[in-house]
């Protein structure tokens, strides 16, 4: 049995003709549906991964220098890294600002206060008015051990995993490191206190 077929071509506007301007409209509401779907599911998931309060709160620390003595320095936890407060006395700030650029084999800063290609002078290192006191994330940035202060052939720090040497100023000497290690957003928020973050 054969289904007779109407071969008749039907133009549009014909009755019986297809209108194309309803199949876009439903062609453009269900693709907005399932964009409004799609980011109705994925919205639960990416809040998720905002820090929560705790994590924020500690997204800063103020930290009372007043009792540390020149030539002393405290390990204070910051982000869960240890951060070195360190007022230096005026023989390693001699020491650091007596170093050639030519001689470090990191140039950059690596601080986060200035400008990212800023020169690793120990002045850089460093806020202006404060020099004296190095504030610096304790980690040695070969493997991220933790480098021993006062130590090693430069008189700052000493990685004892793999032999990096530090200067006063925290910045790589000597040993497979390569970079100085980095100093945090911070600043003094009056003569006793230095927040960091």
């Amino acid at each position: 049995m054969t289904v007779p077929t109407d071969s008749r071509h039907v133009e549009p506007g014909e009755a019986g003709a297809p209108d194309p301007s309803r199949r876009d409209f439903l062609l453009i509401a269900t693709g907005a549906f399932a964009v409004v779907g799609a980011a109705s599911f994925a919205w639960p998931l990416i809040d998720q991964m905002n820090p929560d309060a705790a994590a924020l709160a500690l997204s800063s620390v103020e930290v009372d220098v007043s009792s540390i003595q020149q030539g002393q320095s405290i390990t204070v936890m910051w982000r869960g890294k240890p951060v070195a407060v360190r007022y230096r006395s005026d023989k390693e700030m001699q020491e650091a600002k007596a170093v050639a650029l030519g001689d470090l084999k990191d140039p950059i800063a690596r601080n986060a206060n200035l400008k990212d290609d800023a020169p690793a002078t120990d002045q850089n290192r460093t806020v202006p008015g404060k020099e004296a006191w190095l504030v610096m994330i304790e980690v040695c940035t070969h493997l991220g051990c933790i480098p021993l202060g006062q130590q090693g052939a430069y008189g700052g720090w000493f990685c004892p995993c793999h032999g990096s040497q530090y200067d006063t100023a925290g910045r790589i000497r000597q040993g497979p490191a390569p970079e100085n290690m980095a100093i945090p957003p911070f600043q003094f928020i009056n003569e006793k206190t230095v927040r960091i973050g």
